[in-house]
């Protein structure tokens, strides 16, 4: 079973790391942003957008409303390509999002969440 209250947990500290990174956005993309099919939106936003805007948006709606988890999570190697070309201390985001991708590794009830 996956624990909700940690993913939860997960979620802001990988907001407040954003934040300690000045990767924070006080202004949400424009609505087309968020048409895009591309995976991450990578034509229409910056992936530190994605995380916040669309990611951390969607999981926290899915967690506090209760609703189905995916089957699966694997956001990480993603964090870790991109981060690669900043000139930017982003271990501890890539970290969080690692932890976040093993909650849906570490049980074969992943998708219920019950």
């Amino acid at each position: 079973m996956i624990d909700r209250e940690l993913l939860l947990s997960i979620i802001k500290n990988l907001e407040t790391e954003l934040k300690a990174l000045d990767l924070w956005e006080a202004t949400m993309p424009p609505a087309q942003a968020f048409e895009s099919e591309i995976p991450f939106f990578h034509d229409t936003m910056q992936f530190h957008q994605w995380l916040q805007w669309v990611f951390i948006a969607r999981f926290r709606a899915i967690i506090e409303g209760e609703h189905e988890l995916p089957a699966r999570c694997d956001i990480a190697p993603m964090a870790e390509e991109y981060f690669k070309t900043k000139a930017l201390h982003a271990d501890p985001v890539i970290g969080l999002l690692r932890r976040f991708d093993q909650q849906f590794s570490a049980t074969g009830d992943a998708a219920s969440g019950s």
